[in-house]
């Protein structure tokens, strides 16, 4: 049987997505009011093990995992690249053939795509994306269950992307044409997304310089922090990121009933205000939160249990 990894969106394709979405939504459904770590009725992965390498820092990519594997029935290993032979020089090839053969499945977060691409390789179990500069899918699959809570159908919804053309909006214009909905991103002159990364959304997302001409008439308006872990030259990349801030003034241009989605960490004052992350339009918590439900319907992709 084919090994189903996970490295982007179009690994899994609309209809694995559909099927990610759907699960999720009744697993969630299912735990209402449950203790949280409370395995779920019919631990669909009991006896399976997760791998989970770090070689970024990481809270929600590392306890949603945690817990999802555990709420699925099995049980998980983490991995710091620091405290590992992968921190000293050990090839990820060599990683990956060495954790398959001790865990069920391998979810890495680092820096450089091709190093998942590399694990994925050379593992003979799933290998998921937990966070690369290039892409972010994971967070994207919690994203999308978000806005379908909010009452929102995905089909031509209108997305607004705000700041930097970084991995995240690579990540939502791969959904954007698997899923049928469109992206308008602002990004300022320097930092706009690789034009293949656009090309992704198959004429469902563009890029223009007018954060106001982004957020005018959207459904969710998102937006990251600007700078990153280990990123340089941070003043003046904010300098030139201030006025895409998502702002009152600017999500008043959006629909009335628009909302407002973060990945996290959030740099307050910075990429957007306090009054907006706070506000009623911001689903922010429930989007921290549905990372733990998007990744446990991830793994059970991974392992051909739906999709």
């Amino acid at each position: 049987m084919t090994i189903r990894h996970f490295l982007n969106l179009s690994d899994a394709g609309g209809n694995g997505i559909a099927a990610m979405l759907a699960d999720a939504l009744d697993r969630k459904a299912a735990r209402a009011g449950w203790p949280k770590g409370r395995v779920d009725a019919d631990a669909p992965l009991a006896g399976h093990a997760l791998a989970m390498v770090f070689e970024k820092n990481s809270t929600r990519t590392r306890v949603s995992f945690d817990m999802a594997i555990r709420q699925l029935g099995g049980s998980s290993i983490v991995l710091d690249a620091g405290t590992t032979q992968l921190g000293r020089g050990e090839t990820v090839a060599d990683t990956a053939r060495v954790l398959s053969g001790y865990c069920d499945a391998i979810m890495i977060r680092t820096d450089d795509h091709a190093k998942v691409e590399e694990m994925a390789a050379y593992a003979s179990v799933p290998v998921i994306n937990g966070l690369t500069d290039a892409s972010h899918p994971c967070q994207i699959v919690a994203d999308l269950l978000t806005i379908i809570e909010s009452g929102k159908a995905l089909p031509g919804l209108k997305v607004a992307w705000l700041g930097d053309g970084n991995n995240v909006l690579a990540s939502i214009v791969e959904a954007a044409a698997l899923m049928q909905f469109d992206v308008v991103a602002a990004c300022p002159q320097g930092f706009q997304p690789e034009e293949q990364a656009i090309a992704r959304a198959r004429g469902r997302a563009r890029v223009v310089g007018d954060p106001r001409e982004a957020v005018e008439g959207a459904d969710v308006v998102v937006t990251d922090t600007w700078i990153s872990m280990g990123q340089a030259h941070a003043e003046t990349k904010l300098a030139a990121m201030m006025p895409y801030q998502v702002t009152e003034s600017l999500m008043a241009l959006a629909k009335q009933d628009a909302k407002f989605l973060h990945c996290l960490p959030a740099h307050r004052e910075e990429e957007v205000v306090s009054s907006v992350i706070d506000g009623p339009q911001s689903l922010i918590w429930e989007e921290a939160e549905n990372r733990l439900h998007a990744q446990k319907s991830i793994l059970r992709w991974c392992f051909g249990q739906i999709g």
